[in-house]
């Protein structure tokens, strides 16, 4: 079975930018999903653009994530500089469609997005609430 994730108003990080991009990949990884037990070859293309988006979604995030951590002069933002490498490192070698299967990739994916969202709710939110606007 594929993990499917609802919002949880405890995840936010105090920021709407950050928080609405935060929801826009789970309900990405939920969309995953939706075709991850899906056989035929038409489940297959329309896994791998989902996969897609939510890599650019991934990369759009963490830039929006850095700014506003900049603006708030965090500590945490070496921290966020790691966790994105680590990402793009996942993303590019090992998280692949050539590497697992669909429902391995979904569960991964939902799962390792929810940590982070968790994590930098945490981790964030009294650095994002002091962070200058715009």
């Amino acid at each position: 079975m594929p993990n499917r994730v609802q919002w949880n108003p405890g995840y936010d990080a105090g920021n709407e930018i950050l928080d609405n991009q935060h929801r826009a990949i789970l309900a990405q990884c939920n969309a995953l999903a939706d075709c991850a037990v899906g056989t035929g070859p038409e489940d297959d293309r329309k896994f791998r653009e989902l996969f897609d988006q939510l890599m650019v979604q991934a990369r759009e995030h963490f830039s929006a994530e850095k700014e506003v951590l900049s603006r708030g002069a965090c500590a945490t933002l070496e921290e966020h500089h790691d966790e994105r490498d680590e990402f793009e490192y996942l993303a590019a070698d090992i998280i692949t469609t050539e590497n697992f299967d669909k429902l391995e990739l979904q569960r991964f994916l939902a799962l390792w997005w929810v940590g982070h969202i968790i994590d930098s709710g945490k981790r964030y939110r009294a650095c994002v609430a002091a962070s200058p606007a715009g």
